[in-house]
């Protein structure tokens, strides 16, 4: 009998969401009559192809996100780095989990489309992203003024969920010696 491999949704929401200010960390923050992090895990609920969530939070906040998010939701405290928090998260996931997509539990706004082709994209890769093109003008600064324009041709704004092969995002994290952005970078 041939053993079913699932897909998994890790939501990183370990930080304390300081740039964002207010009196609460920003993935507590409340966004139209709910906290930020219950909208983002309620997106990764409502996919049909999303077998089980994790979600990876502030260690010592577990009692209180438990029951925010529910007992169908797996959560993990985080580590000191983005990196080591998704680590946390990815060893709590079973071996029937082969893929897994890693989410920021603060993108709140996240789309059914998005997640959809994520998941496809990683029936043909071992890893997949969605990006934006950066339209915005950039600039070099120096000393708090404007030193040049940068050319934003070929440059993207990584976004999340970031999917992977399970063993090969847990092998990639457990080899990489510094913290990351992203995913995609380990």
């Amino acid at each position: 009998m041939t053993e079913t491999r699932d897909i998994a949704a890790i939501l990183v929401a370990a930080g304390r969401g300081k740039r964002a200010g207010g009196p609460v960390p920003k993935q507590y923050q409340d966004l139209g009559g709910q906290p930020v992090l219950r909208r983002s895990v309620d997106a990764f609920r409502a996919h049909p192809q999303i077998d089980r969530i994790v979600t990876v939070i502030p260690p010592g906040d577990e009692y209180q996100v438990a029951r925010l998010l529910g007992s169908d939701i797996c959560v993990v405290p985080g580590g000191a780095t983005r990196s080591a928090s998704v680590l946390a998260g990815l060893l709590a996931l079973p071996e029937t989990v082969d893929k897994v997509l890693i989410h920021d539990g603060a993108r709140p706004l996240i789309s059914r489309h998005v997640i959809d082709r994520v998941i496809t994209a990683l029936q043909t890769h071992p890893g997949a992203a969605p990006a934006l093109p950066v339209t915005d003008a950039l600039w070099h600064g120096r000393g708090g003024l404007v030193a040049r324009p940068h050319p934003r041709a070929g440059l993207w704004r990584a976004q999340t969920p970031q999917g992977f092969d399970r063993a090969a995002i847990i092998a990639a994290h457990q080899t990489h010696d510094r913290d990351a952005a992203d995913d995609v970078e380990i």
